[in-house]
Parts: C-alpha cells; sequence; structure tokens
C-alpha cells in the first residue's frame, strides 16, 4: 500500500506544478498587458516579471525532480515505494523458466527419438 501513498504525493506535486504554470502564464499575461500600454509602470512590470521568472525556475526545479524519478523508477534501480525493480526481476525469472521448460522439453524429445 505504500506505493500508492508515493503515486498520490506525485500526483499532488503535478498539480501544484500545473497551478505554478498557471500562475506563471498569468504574470507573463500581466507583463504582456502592461507592456502594451502607453505609459507602462515600471514597478508593476518588475514585479510581474520577478514573479514569472521565480514561477519559472520553481517549475523547472519540479520538473527536474520528477524526470529524476522517473528515470530512476524506469531503469530499475531501488527505490522506496517502487515495486518496478522487483516486478521486472521477477518477469526475467520467469521468462528463463519457460526457456528452460522448453529446453528441457526439447531434449526429452531428442532422447526419446535417440531410443527408438
Amino acid at each position: 500500500m505504500a506505493g500508492f501513498g508515493v503515486a498520490n504525493e506525485r500526483l499532488r506535486a503535478l498539480e501544484e506544478l500545473e497551478r505554478e504554470i498557471g500562475a506563471s502564464l498569468q504574470s507573463a499575461g500581466s507583463v504582456i498587458l502592461e507592456l502594451s500600454k502607453e505609459k507602462p509602470q515600471e514597478r508593476h512590470l518588475d514585479r510581474q516579471a520577478a514573479q514569472f521568472g521565480a514561477a519559472v525556475a520553481k517549475v523547472e526545479a519540479e520538473l527536474s525532480a520528477q524526470i529524476r524519478y522517473l528515470t530512476q523508477v524506469a531503469t530499475g534501480q531501488p527505490h522506496e515505494g517502487s515495486s518496478y525493480a522487483a516486478r521486472k526481476s521477477c518477469q526475467l525469472a520467469l521468462n528463463r523458466l519457460d526457456y528452460a521448460r522448453r529446453r528441457l522439453g526439447e531434449l526429452a524429445r531428442a532422447y526419446e527419438v535417440m531410443l527408438e
């Protein structure tokens, strides 16, 4: 059940990231709107530009963290809350077992042919 907690936390982080992207777009829109005026207020522009820069930096950091997490999980490296590596190992073991069964069957048939 720990896997669901990690997944839910990751989803919440992505939802927060989505809100942050929305906020950065609003800041960018405010900057564009202010720039379209004949006499833009420099103070307002600076504040909105700073908010945009901070939002972009936060989005970039969170996306990098998400990508690092996904890379770690996808490469099978151990990670708390992830069962990917264990499932991958199990599937590989089942594949090897299936191959060994087929090969033993082939050998048994070849042996029976030799006895005849």
